[in-house]
């Protein structure tokens, strides 16, 4: 049952990425597939995480690798969290906030490009 035990492990490890506003996906360049054989990445969903571009490979490993990863980004959001650096409320704030500059900047651009083209 290695194989269906998996894919059920694949399954719940796109469940969390998905809560964190991500993607799993095939690796751009390959990285250590030499080493360790197979690899993903993981890249952001939609407009979920606005600091990074959309093509931008947010992590790359294999399955354990991602699992640990995970792990420790779960510890340091429950670390800031005892701390009161941040929590989700601040988190979403930050990032609303930061998309709402994107599309003021975009907005922008897209007057400046007409007033050049007029």
């Amino acid at each position: 049952m290695s194989g269906y035990s998996t894919i059920l492990r694949i399954r719940r490890l796109e469940e969390e990425v998905a809560k964190l506003g991500m993607r799993m996906g095939h690796a751009k360049n390959g990285y250590y597939s030499n080493e360790y054989g197979d690899v993903l990445s993981l890249y952001p969903a939609g407009d979920e995480l606005p600091t990074f571009s959309r093509d931008a490979e947010v992590f790359t490993g294999t399955l354990e690798q991602l699992e640990i990863w995970l792990r420790g980004l779960e510890f340091a959001r429950r670390y800031d969290y005892l701390l009161r650096v941040s929590d989700d409320k601040k988190r979403a704030r930050k990032e609303q906030d930061l998309k709402n500059k994107q599309l003021l900047s975009s907005i922008k651009e897209a007057g400046q490009k007409e007033e050049e083209a007029a």
